[in-house]
């Protein structure tokens, strides 16, 4: 890709990023709930789940966009692992759109009385169904490992940025838990990181000293 592309690919990144946080506070389903709360939470807030699945999908598409100006990063060291963090973490981000069209179909179940709080038990131990939701997870949360590795490595950023994908990994098994306030410092963690590596793309480089 050409260098002076390279600023738009960023600007991608950071959009995806904040579509990021702004899908997850527009999640109204904060915190654990059984089916039949779900259910109701989805009946009831239908706008902000339609909201959410947009902000999934934009975040996908501006994402995707972006891995250019992150594969910039790698391009003078650490291009192997830079090269197979940012294979593995594009399936999560194109994944990221099949998620948003899954909500989108199960508002319009929801909507029409066609799903209980009986048959989503069934619905959600179908066998495509998990092995679909638990490649797109992995994928997603091994992508986000390796690119932290990969910009340790690379040395191209400053610890924090990387330090910040870690923090994003290290929260995801308590943001559910910690309710709306954990699960957006854990998205805000990983979109300050995102951000941050945008910056670096786009700030120039140093000039070369001369030799006197």
């Amino acid at each position: 890709m050409r260098s002076d592309w390279l600023p738009y690919s960023a600007s991608a990144l950071v959009t995806g990023a904040m579509a990021l946080v702004l899908g997850a506070l527009l999640n109204p389903l904060a915190g654990r709930q059984n089916a039949a709360q779900a259910l109701r939470v989805v009946d009831s807030s239908g706008g902000r789940w339609l909201g959410m699945a947009v902000m999934f999908f934009l975040a996908s598409v501006t994402l995707t966009l972006g891995l250019p100006a992150l594969w910039s990063l790698f391009r003078d060291r650490g291009h192997r692992s830079g090269l197979l963090a940012i294979s593995v973490f594009a399936v999560g981000a194109v994944g990221l759109s099949g998620y948003a069209m899954l909500l989108v179909f199960v508002r319009a179940l929801v909507a029409h009385d066609m799903i209980t709080a009986v048959n989503i038990d069934v619905l959600a131990h179908d066998s495509g169904l998990k092995y679909f939701l638990y490649g797109w997870v992995s994928g997603f949360y091994l992508g986000v490992l390796l690119v932290a590795l990969a910009l340790f490595l690379a040395r191209r950023t400053s610890r924090w940025v990387p330090t910040l994908f870690l923090v994003y990994l290290a929260l995801a098994p308590f943001g559910s838990s910690l309710g709306r306030l954990g699960m957006t410092i854990q998205v805000l963690a990983l979109a300050l990181g995102l951000t941050a590596v945008a910056i670096k793309v786009n700030a120039p480089e140093p000039a070369p000293q001369r030799a006197f």
